[in-house]
């Protein structure tokens, strides 16, 4: 008996009942458009002060280090954060401020699209900006903007060291969603890359940066 043709058949059976199904279901489908409800919770504010509490709680939580800082203090910070780090090859996007590295002395290399993504892992860490954040879930956008640079640069180096200003902090998904550009590439950071291995452990820096330290400006 030739089993692999017998298991072929049986497999194409049950592929040909399964669409057959769904067949069935589509010709009983309504043809009417559906309207999916969009009631989202829209227009919710905080305090400055309650916002920033809320999301330092769930960047603490996520197990990133949070940073607060007077914008005439972003150097100082920056360069606190990456000496305590022991960085001293850093990549930053073409479209950031400069200024932001004025007291870091050790080398900043600008990242461009030529730079192939395997020549990132010699970088000791990352500086960017970053498009929104929602305090609620205490999640990062990234948009790919000129300060924020390409995912690349953002996920191939073990630390990153996000600024964050508090004007741009929503309280919740709906209102940080409604501030970005639709077309533009977003990535989403809640936290250092974690994931858990088969016993559950929890692991970092498998799929990005080991470390997330945030920067949050607390007067911009």
């Amino acid at each position: 008996m030739n089993t692999t043709n017998t298991a072929s058949a049986q497999g194409g059976s049950a592929r040909d009942a399964v669409l057959g199904r769904v067949r069935d279901a589509l010709a009983l489908a309504p043809r009417e458009p559906v309207t999916v409800p969009r009631a989202y919770r829209r227009g919710r504010t905080l305090p400055d002060a309650e916002r920033l509490e809320l999301l330092t709680d769930r960047l603490v939580d996520y197990k990133a280090h949070v940073h607060p800082c007077t914008a005439a203090g972003t150097a100082a910070t920056v360069a606190a954060v990456l000496n305590e780090r022991s960085a001293r090859l850093v990549g930053v996007p073409s479209g950031l401020d400069p200024a932001w590295l004025a007291a870091f002395e050790g080398e900043v290399r600008t990242d461009s699209a030529d730079v192939p993504a395997p020549e990132l892992g010699a970088l000791d860490g990352v500086v960017t900006a970053s498009a929104v954040t929602c305090a609620e879930t205490g999640t990062i956008f990234l948009d790919g903007g000129p300060d924020q640079g390409r995912r690349a640069l953002s996920l191939v180096p073990d630390l990153h060291v996000c600024v964050v200003d508090l004007s741009s902090v929503t309280v919740g998904v709906p209102e940080a969603v409604a501030r970005l550009v639709p077309g533009r590439p977003t990535t989403l950071i809640s936290g250092p890359s974690a994931t858990s291995d088969i016993e559950l452990e929890r692991v970092e820096g498998v799929h990005g940066p080991r470390t997330l330290d945030v920067i949050i400006r607390t007067d911009v």
